[in-house]
Protein backbone atom coordinates (compact mmCIF):
# COMPACT_ATOMS: atom_id res chain seq x y z
CA UNK A 1 0.00 0.00 0.00
CA UNK A 2 1.44 3.35 -1.01
CA UNK A 3 0.28 6.54 1.07
CA UNK A 4 -0.25 9.42 -1.15
CA UNK A 5 -0.79 13.14 0.04
CA UNK A 6 -2.62 15.56 -2.35
CA UNK A 7 -2.46 18.59 -1.80
CA UNK A 8 -4.34 21.19 -3.89
CA UNK A 9 -6.42 24.31 -2.77
CA UNK A 10 -8.93 23.91 -5.62
CA UNK A 11 -11.22 20.35 -4.49
CA UNK A 12 -12.19 19.64 -8.01
CA UNK A 13 -7.98 19.09 -8.40
CA UNK A 14 -7.85 16.77 -5.89
CA UNK A 15 -10.90 14.64 -7.09
CA UNK A 16 -9.13 14.64 -10.49
CA UNK A 17 -6.01 13.27 -8.81
CA UNK A 18 -8.04 10.75 -6.02
CA UNK A 19 -9.92 9.56 -9.35
CA UNK A 20 -7.07 8.68 -11.11
CA UNK A 21 -5.48 6.52 -8.00
CA UNK A 22 -8.84 4.70 -8.07
CA UNK A 23 -8.72 3.83 -11.58
CA UNK A 24 -4.86 2.73 -11.54
CA UNK A 25 -5.40 1.00 -8.51
CA UNK A 26 -8.77 -1.10 -10.42
CA UNK A 27 -5.96 -1.72 -13.52
CA UNK A 28 -3.67 -2.88 -11.41
CA UNK A 29 -4.35 -4.42 -8.20
CA UNK A 30 -1.68 -1.54 -6.26
CA UNK A 31 -3.30 -0.26 -3.11
CA UNK A 32 -3.47 3.45 -2.84
CA UNK A 33 -4.30 5.41 0.29
CA UNK A 34 -4.83 9.12 -0.42
CA UNK A 35 -5.21 11.87 1.96
CA UNK A 36 -6.31 15.34 1.00
CA UNK A 37 -4.85 18.61 2.31
CA UNK A 38 -6.76 22.09 0.69
CA UNK A 39 -2.70 23.65 1.02
CA UNK A 40 0.94 23.16 2.00
CA UNK A 41 0.12 25.04 5.47
CA UNK A 42 -2.14 21.43 6.11
CA UNK A 43 0.10 19.17 4.77
CA UNK A 44 2.96 20.59 7.34
CA UNK A 45 0.56 20.91 9.95
CA UNK A 46 0.27 16.74 9.58
CA UNK A 47 4.05 16.09 10.05
CA UNK A 48 4.17 18.73 12.73
CA UNK A 49 1.47 16.75 14.44
CA UNK A 50 3.16 13.81 14.66
CA UNK A 51 0.86 12.61 11.24
CA UNK A 52 1.65 9.28 9.67
CA UNK A 53 4.38 9.64 6.63
CA UNK A 54 3.40 9.42 2.99
CA UNK A 55 5.13 7.78 0.34
CA UNK A 56 4.55 10.46 -2.33
CA UNK A 57 3.40 14.14 -2.12
CA UNK A 58 1.33 15.31 -5.50
CA UNK A 59 1.85 18.91 -4.71
CA UNK A 60 0.09 22.25 -7.14
CA UNK A 61 2.27 24.51 -7.47
CA UNK A 62 0.17 27.79 -7.20
CA UNK A 63 -1.81 27.99 -4.70
CA UNK A 64 -3.06 30.17 -1.55
CA UNK A 65 -0.60 30.75 1.27
CA UNK A 66 2.64 28.34 0.91
CA UNK A 67 3.40 27.54 -2.66
CA UNK A 68 3.67 23.51 -3.43
CA UNK A 69 7.41 24.45 -3.90
CA UNK A 70 7.75 26.51 -0.60
CA UNK A 71 5.86 23.45 1.03
CA UNK A 72 8.65 20.85 -0.02
CA UNK A 73 11.34 23.07 0.70
CA UNK A 74 9.80 23.54 4.80
CA UNK A 75 9.43 19.42 4.67
CA UNK A 76 12.73 18.87 3.50
CA UNK A 77 14.11 21.11 6.19
CA UNK A 78 11.98 19.02 8.60
CA UNK A 79 14.14 16.24 7.22
CA UNK A 80 11.36 14.85 5.28
CA UNK A 81 13.77 13.22 2.33
CA UNK A 82 12.74 9.06 1.61
CA UNK A 83 8.92 11.05 0.34
CA UNK A 84 8.85 11.19 -3.40
CA UNK A 85 7.16 14.75 -4.69
CA UNK A 86 4.88 15.02 -8.12
CA UNK A 87 4.57 18.82 -8.70
CA UNK A 88 1.57 19.49 -10.73
CA UNK A 89 1.24 23.20 -12.46
CA UNK A 90 -0.07 25.17 -15.59
CA UNK A 91 3.51 26.58 -16.09
CA UNK A 92 6.47 25.34 -17.35
CA UNK A 93 8.40 28.22 -15.65
CA UNK A 94 8.52 26.60 -12.30
CA UNK A 95 10.34 23.73 -13.47
CA UNK A 96 13.56 24.91 -12.84
CA UNK A 97 12.81 26.24 -9.38
CA UNK A 98 11.55 22.75 -8.21
CA UNK A 99 14.47 20.95 -8.56
CA UNK A 100 16.57 21.88 -5.48
CA UNK A 101 13.45 19.72 -3.19
CA UNK A 102 14.73 16.66 -5.08
CA UNK A 103 11.72 16.45 -7.22
CA UNK A 104 10.61 13.16 -8.60
CA UNK A 105 8.00 14.49 -11.64
CA UNK A 106 6.82 17.32 -12.94
CA UNK A 107 3.29 17.44 -14.77
CA UNK A 108 1.52 19.98 -16.86
CA UNK A 109 -1.92 20.82 -16.16
CA UNK A 110 -4.06 19.16 -17.32
CA UNK A 111 -2.66 16.15 -16.38
CA UNK A 112 -3.31 13.23 -18.64
CA UNK A 113 -4.28 10.58 -17.04
CA UNK A 114 -1.68 8.14 -19.21
CA UNK A 115 1.23 9.95 -18.14
CA UNK A 116 -0.29 10.55 -14.57
CA UNK A 117 -0.73 6.45 -14.46
CA UNK A 118 2.83 5.89 -16.06
CA UNK A 119 4.58 7.81 -14.03
CA UNK A 120 2.72 6.83 -10.51
CA UNK A 121 4.17 3.14 -11.98
CA UNK A 122 7.95 4.12 -11.97
CA UNK A 123 7.37 6.03 -8.73
CA UNK A 124 5.84 2.28 -7.27
CA UNK A 125 8.76 0.24 -8.93
CA UNK A 126 11.05 2.49 -7.65
CA UNK A 127 9.33 1.98 -4.18
CA UNK A 128 9.99 -2.06 -5.00
CA UNK A 129 13.29 -1.72 -5.33
CA UNK A 130 13.80 0.05 -2.09
CA UNK A 131 11.75 -1.84 -0.02
CA UNK A 132 14.30 -3.91 1.68
CA UNK A 133 15.08 0.13 3.26
CA UNK A 134 11.69 0.67 4.66
CA UNK A 135 10.09 -0.98 7.12
CA UNK A 136 5.84 -1.04 7.24
CA UNK A 137 5.00 -1.39 11.45
CA UNK A 138 1.56 -2.40 12.50
CA UNK A 139 0.35 -0.45 15.10
CA UNK A 140 -3.25 0.20 16.68
CA UNK A 141 -3.42 3.30 14.58
CA UNK A 142 -2.72 2.07 11.00
CA UNK A 143 0.80 1.10 9.31
CA UNK A 144 3.53 3.16 10.16
CA UNK A 145 6.28 3.46 7.19
CA UNK A 146 9.79 4.05 8.66
CA UNK A 147 12.87 3.86 7.01
CA UNK A 148 15.67 1.51 8.23
CA UNK A 149 18.04 4.10 9.12
CA UNK A 150 15.75 6.31 11.38
CA UNK A 151 15.09 3.09 13.25
CA UNK A 152 17.06 2.98 16.20
CA UNK A 153 15.76 -0.08 17.92
CA UNK A 154 12.50 -2.34 18.60
CA UNK A 155 12.09 -3.60 21.74
CA UNK A 156 9.27 -6.13 22.97
CA UNK A 157 7.04 -4.38 25.21
CA UNK A 158 5.14 -5.74 28.47
CA UNK A 159 1.55 -5.06 28.54
CA UNK A 160 -0.98 -6.97 30.39
CA UNK A 161 -4.05 -5.40 27.79
CA UNK A 162 -2.05 -5.95 24.02
CA UNK A 163 -0.94 -9.03 23.02
CA UNK A 164 2.73 -8.60 21.24
CA UNK A 165 3.25 -5.01 21.96
CA UNK A 166 6.42 -3.34 20.32
CA UNK A 167 8.00 -0.11 21.06
CA UNK A 168 10.02 1.19 18.09
CA UNK A 169 12.44 4.07 18.48
CA UNK A 170 13.09 6.20 15.81
CA UNK A 171 15.17 9.58 15.74
CA UNK A 172 11.75 11.18 15.36
CA UNK A 173 10.36 9.77 18.64
CA UNK A 174 8.69 6.25 19.86
CA UNK A 175 5.58 4.73 18.22
CA UNK A 176 3.75 1.89 19.81
CA UNK A 177 3.77 -1.41 17.47
CA UNK A 178 1.90 -5.07 17.40
CA UNK A 179 4.30 -8.30 16.21
CA UNK A 180 6.86 -10.40 17.12
CA UNK A 181 10.54 -9.55 17.74
CA UNK A 182 11.29 -12.52 15.73
CA UNK A 183 9.19 -11.70 13.04
CA UNK A 184 11.04 -8.42 12.99
CA UNK A 185 14.18 -9.73 13.16
CA UNK A 186 13.88 -12.30 10.01
CA UNK A 187 12.64 -9.39 8.01
CA UNK A 188 15.18 -7.59 8.61
CA UNK A 189 18.75 -9.94 8.96
CA UNK A 190 19.86 -9.50 5.89
CA UNK A 191 20.40 -5.31 6.77
CA UNK A 192 22.14 -3.23 9.57
CA UNK A 193 19.79 -5.24 12.58
CA UNK A 194 21.05 -7.40 15.07
CA UNK A 195 19.14 -8.80 17.93
CA UNK A 196 20.96 -8.50 21.00
CA UNK A 197 18.36 -9.91 23.34
CA UNK A 198 15.42 -12.09 22.93
CA UNK A 199 13.53 -8.90 23.27
CA UNK A 200 15.98 -6.51 21.43
CA UNK A 201 16.30 -5.26 17.86
CA UNK A 202 18.56 -2.59 17.56
CA UNK A 203 19.87 -0.90 14.13
CA UNK A 204 24.36 -1.01 14.50
CA UNK A 205 24.15 2.47 12.26
CA UNK A 206 23.19 3.91 15.68
CA UNK A 207 25.04 1.75 18.55
CA UNK A 208 27.15 4.53 19.81
CA UNK A 209 29.23 2.38 22.80
CA UNK A 210 28.92 -0.28 25.03
CA UNK A 211 28.62 -0.12 28.72
CA UNK A 212 28.88 -3.66 30.64
CA UNK A 213 26.28 -6.00 29.13
CA UNK A 214 24.33 -2.93 27.80
CA UNK A 215 24.91 -0.59 24.25
CA UNK A 216 24.54 3.23 24.14
CA UNK A 217 22.44 4.20 21.31
CA UNK A 218 22.38 7.62 19.44
CA UNK A 219 19.97 8.92 21.32
CA UNK A 220 21.38 7.98 24.40
CA UNK A 221 19.23 4.91 25.92
CA UNK A 222 20.91 2.31 27.24
CA UNK A 223 19.85 -1.76 26.26
CA UNK A 224 20.92 -4.40 27.23
CA UNK A 225 22.82 -7.44 25.40
CA UNK A 226 21.81 -11.39 26.18
CA UNK A 227 24.13 -12.83 28.23
CA UNK A 228 24.92 -15.33 25.60
CA UNK A 229 24.86 -13.22 23.09
CA UNK A 230 27.90 -10.45 24.22
CA UNK A 231 30.32 -11.69 22.59
CA UNK A 232 28.93 -11.74 19.08
CA UNK A 233 27.31 -8.64 19.42
CA UNK A 234 30.46 -6.81 20.02
CA UNK A 235 32.26 -8.69 17.05
CA UNK A 236 28.88 -8.04 14.86
CA UNK A 237 29.17 -4.08 15.69
CA UNK A 238 33.35 -4.12 15.22
CA UNK A 239 33.04 -5.89 11.42
CA UNK A 240 29.86 -3.13 10.94
CA UNK A 241 32.09 -0.40 11.99
CA UNK A 242 35.07 -1.62 9.97
CA UNK A 243 33.25 -2.11 6.67
CA UNK A 244 31.38 1.10 7.31
CA UNK A 245 34.85 2.73 7.35
CA UNK A 246 35.99 0.92 4.47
Amino acid sequence: MYRIAICDDEQPRRADVRRMLLDLSVKTGIDFEPEEFEDGEALLSHYENGGEPFHIWVLDIEMNGLTGIETARKLREMKRLSEQIIFLTSYAEYMLESFDVMTFQYLLKPVDPIVFEEKMLKLCRYFEEKEQEILIVKSAEGDLVLRHDEIIAIEAANSLTVKNRLKITTTRGAHDGRGLISSYADALKEGRFLQIHRSVLVNLSHVRKFSGSRVVMSNGIELPIGRSKIKEVKDACTRFMVLRME
